[in-house]
């Protein structure tokens, strides 16, 4: 028997029992409901007593099991009271004076509130459960003698050859060996359009191979690949609690202890400071009991950071938990590292300066056949403009830090820096001097004679950087490039992208010094980088954003992932932090003035028991709808 197979099929079994579970906390506080208005009827009837007050316990059983059990576990391993508890407490004593209508009510709208609150956990966790059913259970593998296995993706070693056929879902990360083929990668970067990928190209597990034939070489076991690090990350977030809701955990216990407290005080000096009678203040410190309880201020943060962090990640935009969503939305500056982050991070010719009795073609056939034997970073984009050349070449000599030196047909050539390759020319001098101005990197090319061409190069900003740093701005938070590049670089960079200002010549450990500046002077700081060799400065800034696409590591450095490298989403976090610490403000304000107006109209008599009841619950149940409604935020 095939043992991954047995344990998909437990797995689906219960999943199915699962579903149908997650919803029977709401189905017993609608059990109870009936129970309480049936009982109602009953008692108006002029029923037996037995019968209604029957029909009454049996509501407050089947609808305050699930709170009783969480309130009284809760209590037995933390050996401190909860708000569940004082539910439970206040029930039981207004059906202890004869209210047994309004206990069972409070305990109706006390489990639906609850249900309610189980509902935002349990969306949550059926967006994970989705998230790891786009992971494939089962790969074809190459054998020794080269024909095909079906294996379990746990039996997957690195350096395996698996095979992935046009529709499939990729079972591991891998780099492809052979084939061309476009790829979903939606399950890691929330992104729908479908990108190219061919041989020599990481490919990420759950993707969607759409239309090729790959071979792909594994590079991650099952247990370690990028989509198992995204659903580790979004599991932490969901039980990482924001500062907020820690507080109101930390100072529960406390608060309830002072309601029993004051209860207890009211009951018993009620008769003797006031012109009460035992009766009233007993019925008193009941109505005290329910609208004092902070159950409506519990749940106040939690159901809505849940959704906002849901809502983040369903866009691309994962959060390590509540403490950051809530810092988000608190940032008054941005420090950007440039290179691969504002920038795409590979030079490019920008201008090509040639001598005007030299043929362009002929210059470019130069620096194509030497630079496509150099090393050095601007080769690359160097070939690329000057395009593909044939021709022999002679004494190839590369000079560290000066160029490089070679004859072809018979003529020596330079190509490098300009103390190295230029040979004295003035037909461009002007033009060199204003290039440099604007940040550019210069490559000069000389033959035995003189200077025939010259290329200015540069990093290009990303697409949507402009876009995404002036929606920043918009907002109101400054942002700042901290660059090792020089002024001039730096300066050309930031004027374009429209920053609020920028750093330059800032060796990578000085960056950390940068932030703690910048903390000083504007207080709550992100910093945006690789998630790399910017780890440290990431750690220091209050809010850590990793550029995400296709590193693992930034998952591991930061705080928060972008996971698509859009920096435009970046704005649309920010304003999803503001909306969650807007809606847990309110909540917050809410749920304290609602208890302090029943607390004041129970003092003056002016309130009763089922106006208490609907007006304490009541407010527990706005305020989880409230939160709820950053699970359908829109995104721009």
């Amino acid at each position: 028997m095939n043992v991954h197979a047995t344990t998909a099929q437990e797995k689906s079994h219960v999943f199915k029992r699962a579903n149908w579970f997650e919803h029977i906390e709401l189905i017993m506080a609608l059990i109870s409901g009936v129970l309480i208005v049936l009982a109602y009827f009953t008692e108006r009837q002029g029923g037996a007593p037995s019968i209604y007050v029957t029909l009454y316990l049996s509501a407050f059983l089947i609808g305050g099991y699930a709170k009783a059990k969480e309130g009284l576990t809760d209590t037995w391993e933390t050996r401190s009271l909860n708000v569940e508890l004082l539910m439970i407490i206040a029930a039981i004593g207004a059906a202890s004076i004869g209210y047994w209508m309004e206990g069972a009510i409070l305990i109706f709208i006390f489990a639906l509130s609850g249900a309610l609150e189980t509902y935002t956990l349990n969306k949550n966790e059926r967006a994970l459960e989705s998230l790891m059913e786009l992971q494939p259970e089962q790969a074809t593998r190459f054998d020794a003698a080269g024909g095909l296995e079906v294996v379990h993706i746990d039996d997957l070693k690195v350096g395996d050859r698996i095979y992935v056929r046009p529709g499939e879902r990729i079972p591991v990360d891998g780099r492809i060996l052979s084939g061309t083929a476009s790829i979903e990668e939606a399950a890691i970067t929330g992104e729908s359009i479908p990108v190219d990928r061919t041989v020599g190209d990481e490919v990420f597990g759950s993707s969607v191979n759409l239309n090729g034939v790959l071979t792909l070489s594994v590079t991650k076991l099952a247990t370690e690949t990028l989509f198992q690090k995204i659903i580790q990350m979004v599991q932490q977030a969901q039980e990482e609690k924001s500062p907020s809701a820690q507080f109101i955990d930390r100072y529960e216990g406390r608060y309830v202890q002072i309601v029993l407290i004051s209860v207890t005080a009211i009951i018993l000096l009620g008769p003797v400071l006031t012109s009460w009678s035992l009766e009233t203040s007993i019925y008193r410190g009941m109505i005290l009991l329910v609208v004092a309880s902070p159950c409506a201020l519990v749940a106040a943060i939690t159901p809505a950071a849940l959704a906002a962090i849901a809502s983040s990640a369903k866009h691309g935009i994962l959060f390590k938990g509540g403490v950051h969503i809530e810092n988000m939305g608190r940032l008054k500056a941005i420090a950007f590292d440039k290179t691969g982050t504002l920038t795409i991070g590979k030079p490019v010719v920008q201008t090509a300066l040639v001598h005007p009795d030299m043929a362009a073609e002929d210059v470019y056939r130069v620096v194509s056949l030497i630079e496509e034997h150099s090393m050095h970073p601007l080769a690359e984009a160097l070939v690329k403009f000057t395009g593909k050349h044939t021709g022999d070449m002679d004494h190839f000599k590369d000079i560290t830090g000066s160029g490089i030196e070679a004859t072809i047909d018979g003529t020596s050539y330079r190509v490098g820096k300009q103390k190295f390759a230029d040979r004295s020319a003035d037909f461009y001098r002007e033009d060199v001097e204003r290039l440099k101005a604007a940040g550019h990197t210069l490559v000069f090319v000389s033959d035995d004679k003189q200077t025939i061409g010259a290329f200015a190069l540069r990093d290009t900003l990303r697409p949507e950087a402009k876009q995404a740093i002036e929606r920043l701005n918009h907002l109101g938070i400054a942002t700042i490039m901290i660059t090792g590049d020089n002024e001039a670089t730096a300066r050309a960079i930031a004027t374009e992208a429209g920053l609020t200002r920028y750093i330059a010549e800032c060796l990578p450990e000085e960056k950390v010094e940068q932030i703690k500046l910048l903390k000083q002077e504007y207080g709550t700081i992100g910093m945006i980088g690789d998630g790399i060799n910017d780890a440290p400065a990431l750690a220091t800034a209050d809010v850590g954003i990793a550029m995400g696409e296709g590193t693992d590591a930034a998952l591991e450095t930061a705080d928060v992932v972008l996971m698509k490298n859009d920096l435009v989403r970046l704005s649309s976090a920010i304003e999803q932090s503001r909306k969650l610490n807007r809606i847990v403000l309110q909540n917050v304000v809410f749920a304290l003035g609602v208890i302090l107006v029943l607390i004041a109209t129970n003092i003056f008599e002016l309130l009763v028991m089922p106006f208490a009841v609907v007006g304490h619950e009541g407010s527990t149940i706005l305020v989880i709808l409230n939160g709820l409604r950053l699970l359908s935020s829109s995104w721009d």
